[in-house]
């Protein structure tokens, strides 16, 4: 959780017969670094994948943190995940069905993002990928207004400042440079507010984010980067991409990191209200790594069976974010099957909603594009609306012609 100094000690010269005791001794320090990353990094966790509550010290100051959380708080959380796989699974057949172009499945990553967008306040500001559905309904969008950039009717379909939730990011790890100059600006204006950015562990391979790291740590950003590490860039593991834990990468940039177990709703919203408090606080950016797994495929034009194990999803699917919650709350007394019986036809509901208003969606106005391109209008967008226009007319012309 704390930053760690990564700075070698150098062992000093020496001759003759001191020569060979100085190597094995500059020996140690280097064998303890491999030993240090090849050991499991500490995960913090409040709820076992059996849903038992963890109380260790470890995990001490986290817990503090959702000390207030009640039984209909974690019933709350359950219906989001629900709501919000229920949701991601409608995307999806409606892709297949044709209904949308593509479609990025946040199956398995419900717990991080629920448990992330519920830590946040009205104040705080959202930068999220295009895999945020989690996020965005608790900020409150409107699960269809995601759909119509996916069906290719919007650029986005809802007002980022009535939820301070920004548009989708299609270009990856761009969002957290937007989302540290927004920071920045925050801090100059003295708001009581805090930023996150959204991305994953194949972004982090991105220059811009290091350059976002970069920028945070020197102007004291209050920003909280929050890495959905879903094992999976596309086709590449982790393995391929980094060779130190990725939350460790904070360090280097003088900044804390911390993993989190990703498929714990609520060790997720303790270490993100963790966060976002030192940001309020004026104490500067916070990496936290959220250790998951994308139990689909990137999008819906990719087959990961084509690159993965189906041993490894058996073992990821008992971690079930979801069922880890439901079993809490069964061990605990927090909910009975009435209270499952009557989400799940909450959630057939909302489905049949997304379906009938996806295909109601009207189609755009074709020359829509040139719209809200400048504030004040420009000389060139100007002819290029002229051009199109004529070009469109032209079809017109020859209909009639015929």
């Amino acid at each position: 959780m704390t930053v760690e100094s990564t700075a070698a000690r150098k062992p000093r010269r020496s001759s003759g017969t001191k020569r060979a005791a100085g190597a094995a001794s500059a020996a140690k320090p280097a064998a303890a670094t491999a030993q240090t990353q090849d050991a499991e990094p500490q995960l913090v966790q409040l709820l076992t994948p059996q849903g038992e509550r963890v109380d260790n010290a470890e995990n001490a100051e986290f817990a503090s943190f959702v000390a207030d959380i009640t039984t209909e708080d974690l019933r709350g959380l359950y219906r989001d995940m629900v709501m919000t796989r229920r949701f991601d699974g409608e995307a999806t057949a409606l892709q297949r069905q044709g209904e949308l172009g593509l479609w990025a499945s946040l199956l398995g990553q419900e717990a991080a993002q629920i448990g992330s967008g519920r830590a946040l306040n009205d104040a705080d500001y959202v930068f999220p990928t295009y895999r945020e559905h989690g996020v965005a309904w608790c900020r409150g969008v409107d699960p269809t207004n995601l759909l119509g950039m996916f069906r290719g009717v919007n650029h986005g379909g809802w007002d980022p400042n009535l939820n301070n939730f920004h548009l989708y990011t299609i270009v990856i790890g761009s969002q957290t440079l937007h989302a540290t100059g927004y920071a920045m600006g925050v801090a100059k204006d003295g708001a009581d507010a805090a930023v996150i950015a959204y991305f994953g562990d194949g972004a982090s391979s991105q220059g811009d984010v290091m350059e976002a790291f970069n920028f945070s740590a020197v102007y004291n950003s209050p920003v909280v980067f929050f890495c959905q590490n879903n094992q999976w860039a596309i086709s590449e593991p982790t393995e391929r991409q980094m060779r130190v834990p990725l939350y460790q990468r904070a360090q280097g940039f003088g900044f804390p990191g911390v993993r989190v177990d990703g498929n714990d709703v609520l060790a997720c919203l303790a270490v993100t209200r963790w966060a976002l408090d030192r940001a309020r606080r004026g104490e500067g950016p916070t990496l936290v790594e959220a250790f998951t797994y994308r139990m689909g495929a990137h999008t819906t034009s990719d087959d990961p069976t084509k690159y993965r194990r189906d041993e490894e999803r058996a073992a990821w699917e008992s971690k079930d974010p979801i069922q880890r919650l439901k079993a809490h709350l069964l061990a605990t007394g927090g909910a009975d099957e009435a209270f499952f019986e009557e989400l799940e036809a909450e959630s057939e509901a909302m489905g049949k909603r997304v379906r009938e208003a996806v295909r109601a969606m009207p189609d755009p106005d074709t020359m829509a594009i040139f719209e809200n391109v400048y504030a004040d209008g420009h000389a060139l967008v100007d002819e290029e609306r002229a051009q199109f226009a004529a070009y469109l007319a032209s079809f017109e012309s020859a209909e009639e012609g015929h």
